[in-house]
């Protein structure tokens, strides 16, 4: 399972999961990943925090 603002691995049983009045859940790995998506409605991938991941295929700028 991974966190769905920081795409960080979760271990079983550690993961906060979010419902949404759509139906859709989102899991999150800390509080910290929670308020900034849900609350302050931040982006992941522009946290200064966050490592992004790239992909095999996605060259360096």
């Amino acid at each position: 399972m991974r966190c769905s603002f920081c795409n960080t691995e979760i271990a079983n049983g550690k993961a906060y999961i979010f419902a949404k009045k759509d139906g859709t859940t989102v899991t999150f790995c800390s509080s910290k990943c929670k308020s900034n998506q849900l609350g302050l409605s931040r982006v992941g991938k522009k946290a200064p925090w966050v490592k992004r991941r790239k992909s095999p295929g996605e060259k360096k700028k």
